[in-house]
């Protein structure tokens, strides 16, 4: 859903930004700061991590991920705002990404402050939650269209609000700090994950709207939990067909089950479960395992041309060999195999 909603956040227009003139001003001004966008990008992008280490140790680990993930090289789980991505993910609950797209753009454009214009569309950023808590706000976002979702978002903005302003941020793994912070160390890795990851988990789930599949959703794309791994249908879905879940106490998809999912796939892939896992779910999505068997049909196909060509080249070159054999036989034994005749019966008088 990030990578869909960074498209949104930025697709309105295809028209340039305006750029300042290079000309200097003719009056005295302050020092502009240092322009971060490279480094801003490249911080929630998450382009830091080596990516083809990760894939080799994934790979020989599992070897389901070796056969999938080595045709969808280049997947990556973004560092987004965590109340970006909480608001985000409250707002996916039974959804799809245009929706979920439209949904947020709604906020922004609604409650978000104007960061400014590229041509003639206005850009907003997220609103924050202080904003959202007013008491008009659930009535409104249920004539955007919001539905049910529009109390989750009002409840949870007032819990939120009512934290100081960088709560969400004090439960971030401190190993994936936000942009112009050290990274220190998260702790030991256990089996259901480090501890400070477990604990942020348990506080999501008291606000409204967060079950244990949206906390784990904010812990890994909001807080940087790389070993959360959020389980839904889909993933559910993987777990029985490739890792022989869905028979005896987990056939299921319990609460119990999707813990014991999550442990699996942390023990197999690490710290950086929840973004192997990622992987497999865009391998394993309709959208991307459709194009993939499309190459793969054109390349059969190519494979077949060619094979044909080779054939009619063979045909081609033996057949005047085999005309000969035949007018050979022909002149030693009679007609043609394309000229049929019907033999003559002779028929004894009676007498």
């Amino acid at each position: 859903m990030a990578v869909f909603y960074l498209f949104v956040r930025t697709h309105h227009s295809l028209q340039p930004p305006t750029l300042p003139s290079s000309a200097p001003n003719s009056t005295a001004g302050p020092v502009l700061e240092e322009d971060n966008t490279e480094a801003l990008v490249h911080h929630y992008l998450n382009l830091s991590p080596n990516l083809t280490e990760l894939y080799e140790q994934w790979s020989e680990a599992d070897a389901n991920f070796k056969k999938k993930a080595a045709r969808f090289a280049g997947v990556r789980v973004l560092r987004q705002d965590a109340w970006e991505a909480l608001v985000g993910f409250i707002c996916s609950s039974n959804n799809n990404i245009i929706r979920i797209s439209q949904m947020m753009d709604k906020l922004c454009v609604h409650y978000g402050p104007l960061i400014g214009y590229i041509g003639s569309v206005p850009y907003h950023d997220m609103p924050r939650p202080s904003v959202l808590a007013d008491s008009k706000v659930e009535g409104h976002l249920r004539q955007l269209g919001f539905g049910y979702r529009a109390k989750y978002l009002y409840q949870t903005a007032i819990l939120v609000s009512q934290e100081h302003e960088s709560w969400l941020d004090s439960l971030r793994n401190p190993e994936s700090p936000v942009l112009g912070q050290k990274p220190f160390p998260a702790g030991e890795m256990q089996s259901q994950g480090r501890e400070g990851y477990r604990a942020a988990h348990e506080k999501l789930l008291a606000l409204q709207g967060v079950g244990p599949k949206v906390a784990d959703c904010v812990c890994l794309m909001g807080l940087g939990w790389g070993e959360a791994v959020p389980v839904d249908t889909h993933v559910w879905q993987i777990a029985q067909r490739d890792y022989k879940f869905g028979k005896g106490k987990h056939s299921s998809l319990t609460k119990a089950t999707y813990d014991a999912v999550g442990d699996r796939f942390r023990s197999l892939w690490g710290k950086e479960a929840g973004w192997a896992h990622s992987t497999l779910f865009a391998a394993d999505l309709r959208v991307f395992s459709e194009r993939l068997s499309t190459k793969t049909e054109v390349t059969e196909i190519k494979h077949e041309e060619a094979d044909l060509s080779r054939e009619i080249d063979t045909q081609l070159i033996t057949k005047p060999r085999i005309k000969r054999e035949f007018e050979e036989s022909d002149s030693k034994v009679g007609p043609s195999s394309e000229t049929r005749t019907t033999p003559r019966v002779k028929r004894r008088r009676k007498g």
